[in-house]
């Protein structure tokens, strides 16, 4: 049975609650899953047979804790299947919701020093009401020219959560050896 490692870096929370449909999928499948928090985890990334990173945009980047764990765990990452998946807002999109297509991903990854095997790409939520008073603005001046919901009372969850249940087929999959 594969061990599984899913770690999130999240700004409200849809990064974890994605890692936890991933969990409960592969768990489903006879798989074992183990969430925890990209920064602070309790877990030891080594005792896993595989790594799954999870992580949201915000401001148009993902958090540079994302990177320095990525950087700091570069060989453990290239040693066993791994893999990485982002959430944001403009992977609503058909024509930017994939790896190939995202640009949030792809400048990630020209970025990053580590180059997953497995990568995946999922639409975020929109929620005026979490945001303060600035970020409430930029928002909804982003979704504007981007012919999004602007109005302030929004709140509409853009992820295809059956997309994410297909990701965690190709994670069991790869974690257990088999091609992607």
């Amino acid at each position: 049975m594969v061990n599984i490692l899913l770690l999130y870096s999240t700004n409200y929370g849809l990064s974890k609650r994605i890692c936890e449909k991933i969990q409960a999928s592969l768990c489903a499948g006879g798989q074992q899953a183990q969430v925890e928090p990209l920064v602070g985890h309790a877990a030891d990334p080594r005792s896993f047979d595989a790594i799954v990173i999870g992580a949201s945009i915000k401001h148009g980047k993902h958090h540079p804790s994302v990177l320095e764990f990525i950087r700091a765990n570069q060989p453990l990452l290239e040693s066993k299947p791994s893999a990485l998946f982002s959430v944001n807002l403009v992977a609503r999109k058909p024509a930017k919701n994939t790896p190939q297509t995202n640009p949030y991903l792809k400048r990630f990854l020209a970025r990053c020093p580590w180059q997953p095997k497995l990568l995946g790409v999922f639409a975020g939520e929109l929620d005026y009401s979490r945001y303060g008073p600035l970020d409430k603005h930029m928002m909804r001046f982003v979704m504007w020219i981007n012919k999004g919901p602007t109005d302030f009372s929004t709140k509409v969850q853009f992820t295809d959560w059956d997309e994410v249940e297909r990701f965690a087929g190709r994670v069991a999959a790869f974690a257990s050896g088999q091609p992607v």
